[in-house]
């Protein structure tokens, strides 16, 4: 399957996503050859209730004020990412919702449920991003790109490098099954198997893997990293960084407990401090 329609899940609160991130993502989105749309929130607040606290501090005026600001920010973040996208000739929609801040996350798993694939933005150690981002990628059935606000490398994005995290288990096989079409367009593509974390029962999987992705056309280094002792994000951070790759590839870990992710260390690891966009699927 090709990725045609991609969504980014843009952020307004508290601050638009940057520039340069939206590049990022407008870039990758071209470069998979698909047209885009950007989603963004003006965030809406309930009203008091409090009849003393509206007499004494016009709470109603205080309200009406954040939305429109909030308002204002999403607009602005859509327009720029709406010029972006028209000057790389793959713009499709813009989409502007008013919900509580509450209802963000479940209105953005539902639109990611009706694209190819969605982009999110993430900045290191910004808790209500990663929420967001857990909740589109364990929740839409879609594989989803976490961009990192603070990527590393300089010029535009590019998917020329391309590394993928394998242990034989089941989300691993459905992130490299969703990620095909990006694995075709790669020119290096290493699938990293992190030795002395935990048993892998499948000793011809890597093999076998390299095999079955040689019959889509797709040529890949087999290649392992060490854990010595490391918690596995650190040896995957290491081996990104090493290999100069563009994309990480793995598979999610996790599962919800009355609205929280509990997530494997990996995947945990990966979305406080990412170390190059990540591709994820669930």
């Amino acid at each position: 399957m090709a990725f045609r329609d991609v969504l980014f899940a843009l952020t307004t609160d508290p601050e638009p996503t940057p520039v340069a991130v939206v590049e990022d993502g407008v870039a990758l989105a071209a470069a998979l050859g698909a047209r885009i749309s950007g989603l963004a929130y003006a965030v809406t607040v309930p009203a008091s209730g409090n009849i003393l606290a509206d007499l004494l501090l016009d709470i109603p005026a205080l309200i009406a004020e954040e939305a429109k600001k909030s308002l204002a920010k999403a607009e602005t973040v859509l327009a720029t990412f709406q010029d972006i996208a028209d000057k790389a000739g793959i713009f499709q929609e813009r989409i502007l919702e008013r919900f509580p801040k509450s209802e963000i996350s479940d209105v953005s798993v539902e639109y990611a449920r009706l694209r190819d694939l969605t982009i999110v933005s993430l900045g290191e150690g910004d808790y209500s991003e990663q929420l967001h981002a857990e909740a589109i990628i364990f929740g839409s059935g879609r594989p989803t790109i976490v961009l990192p606000r603070e990527r590393k490398g300089a010029g535009p994005l590019a998917l020329d490098t391309v590394a993928v995290a394998w242990d034989f288990s089941r989300p691993a096989t459905r992130a490299i099954a969703d990620a095909l079409p990006i694995l075709k367009r790669a020119k290096r593509v290493f699938i990293v198997t992190v030795m002395n974390e935990k048993a892998i029962d499948a000793r011809r999987s890597g093999v076998e893997l390299a095999k079955h992705l040689a019959r889509h056309g797709i040529d890949v280094v087999l290649d392992t990293a060490d854990a010595a002792g490391r918690p596995i994000g650190d040896a995957l951070e290491s081996y990104v960084a090493s290999c100069h790759a563009d994309l990480l590839v793995m598979g999610a870990y996790g599962h919800s407990r009355i609205r929280e992710f509990v997530l494997g260390g990996a995947t945990r690891s990966m979305l406080e401090r990412p170390p190059a966009p990540l591709f994820l699927s669930h």
